[in-house]
């Protein structure tokens, strides 16, 4: 704290002056006097204390700097996302969680954040107790909320694949149409390339695999945003994505996880950056605002469009005249 540095010297020489001068030694002899007559004037140490307290509770104010983290486990966090609150936009509040890596949070779970493409606006993340072509998991559901169904939806090349569904599942049946054929691929592929899902194959009376029998389901996120694996009938699932570009591509080979699409709100965001800020909102009323190195105000943009070095000598200035200012009270009260 430099101006705190230049306030103990100032005390200092202050306490020094009546050895420089005779002017000030007589002022301080009258100073003396004065203390002498009356037990209830203040102390220099009570007076210290009261300023340096003063300080302190001064400075957070007019000279803190926005603490908004934009790393975590080597991702970048930048707008709209944000892990601290009042960081980001508020329409993605509280969604992300780092904890060493970077986690989307959804009612079902944590997911941990494989990558961020704020040129494209996507998030691919991915569910640790998800089952993969060589890992089998228990049953487990895939959850948002509903602000993040809409905010954050699964994109169109994420597909979901259910596994082990009872030959009475209703996708099997009456909504046979939420299957769809994915690139050529089939159920009997599936579980004859992945070690985990091997046990899933039919198996026909004298012990040989089967063929023919579609015991999985090809779908998107709307049928397990609308119904559970139970409802389902299914023990098992699992998502890849980028799926245009798996077209004869062995299930050994697809990306598993899920690719969620974002939308960027026309915040002024752009506005504030250019000035140096950082875009957040009031944590109260999640109105947008501009958080300012060197400052706390919450404005549009940063100083009136100064860049943040302008903002924050700007800001520098201000603390310094109020130092001055508690300094002359201080001279007052030394005096008095």
């Amino acid at each position: 704290m430099l101006p705190f540095v230049y306030f103990i010297q100032f005390c200092i020489c202050w306490e020094l002056l009546p050895t420089l001068h005779p002017f000030f030694r007589l002022h301080s002899c009258e100073k003396q006097n004065m203390k002498m007559k009356s037990s209830k004037s203040p102390s220099l140490l009570g007076i210290l204390t009261t300023i340096i307290t003063i300080l302190h509770l001064i400075e957070p104010v007019c000279c803190a700097l926005s603490f908004c983290r934009n790393v975590c486990g080597g991702i970048n966090v930048n707008y709209p996302f944000s892990i601290d609150d009042g960081c980001g936009a508020p329409q993605y509040r509280k969604m992300l969680n780092c904890s060493g890596d970077l986690f989307f949070l959804t009612p079902s779970g944590s997911y941990k954040v494989q990558s961020i493409d704020y040129e494209k606006q996507t998030m691919v993340v991915y569910d640790p107790s998800m089952s993969t072509c060589s890992t089998l998991q228990p049953h487990h559901d895939f959850i948002m909320t509903e602000i993040q169904s809409v905010v954050m939806p699964p994109t169109a090349d994420t597909i979901f694949i259910l596994l082990n569904c009872s030959i009475d599942s209703p996708v099997l049946n009456h909504y046979r149409s939420l299957c769809f054929n994915f690139s050529g691929h089939s159920c009997d592929e599936l579980y004859n390339s992945c070690t985990s899902f091997r046990l899933f194959h039919p198996l026909s009376p004298n012990g040989t695999v089967t063929t023919g029998y579609s015991s999985c389901c090809y779908t998107n996120y709307n049928t397990v945003k609308l119904m559970s694996m139970n409802i389902l009938d299914c023990s098992h699932y699992t998502t890849a994505y980028n799926t245009d570009e798996l077209e004869g591509v062995g299930p050994l080979d697809w990306s598993y996880g899920i690719k969620l699409s974002y939308m960027v709100p026309n915040a002024g965001c752009d506005r504030c950056q250019r000035t140096g800020g950082t875009c957040g909102f009031d944590t109260e009323t999640e109105i947008p605002n501009c958080a300012c190195e060197g400052s706390s105000n919450s404005t549009r943009e940063c100083a009136g469009g100064i860049t943040t070095d302008g903002a924050s000598k700007r800001t520098q200035r201000e603390f310094y005249h109020m130092l001055i200012l508690v300094m002359g009270a201080f001279c007052y009260l030394m005096s008095s």
